[in-house]
């Protein structure tokens, strides 16, 4: 399995089977949305693409799916940004592929209640946003979501970066990875054999 991150959310799974893109926008390029064979999360309404940019396999709501041997379910959670605590407007989804499952966070609120930690089953790889400034999850929130998970493998997204222009200001990665304070690599794909011994932050370059 390979992971890319190109900005923002947005990041690509993939191997000889399957290929996921999750959380594509228009400031952030992800080419792989005209795959017809591709699968596109979508973590919020905000994130779905329109029909004429894809024909692309869209899952934008909870639920189990199954697509080109990829086996997916989509959990309601309570959005980063909803006033009303009752509210799930959120969608964040546990991935099984290569005897993997992958938690895709997604701009969710902290902390996951037992019933979504229990939904999510064991995680090995949790790809979380860490930037924080009222948008999403900051430092601390999102290591408080991976330590609930305990995966071997955390891949940071939606963090300052210059060359992309947020809505509100992002904190820097290295936030993040002081608060969680595990093991750190940097990459540019992440290629996933086997799993690292220890909790490891893989700090992947954006690629478009």
């Amino acid at each position: 399995m390979e992971i890319e991150y190109r900005g923002a959310n947005c990041v690509v799974i993939k191997n000889k089977k399957i290929l996921i893109i999750v959380d594509p926008t228009e400031g952030v390029p992800a080419q792989e949305i005209r795959d017809p064979d591709s699968v596109i999360l979508a973590t919020h309404a905000n994130f779905i693409p329109s029909q004429r940019d894809t024909q692309s396999f869209v899952i934008e709501m909870p639920g189990e799916y199954e697509y080109n041997d990829v086996s997916v379910h989509g959990i309601p959670v309570r959005a980063h940004i909803d006033a009303n605590e009752q509210a799930k407007n959120a969608t964040m989804y546990s991935v099984e592929a290569d005897d993997m499952r992958i938690a895709v966070i997604g701009h969710t609120a902290a902390p996951l209640d037992d019933e979504d930690v229990e939904s999510l089953g064991t995680i090995d790889i949790v790809i979380i946003p860490v930037g924080g400034g009222g948008y999403t999850l900051d430092a601390r929130d999102a290591a408080i979501i991976v330590r609930q998970l305990s995966p071997k493998i955390v891949i940071p997204t939606h963090y300052a970066d210059p060359h992309i222009k947020y809505e509100v200001p992002q904190e820097p990665i290295e936030n993040f990875i002081k608060e969680l304070a595990s093991a750190h690599e940097k990459e540019t794909t992440l290629k996933i054999k086997t799993l690292p011994d220890v909790l490891t932050i893989y700090e992947l370059a954006r690629t478009a």
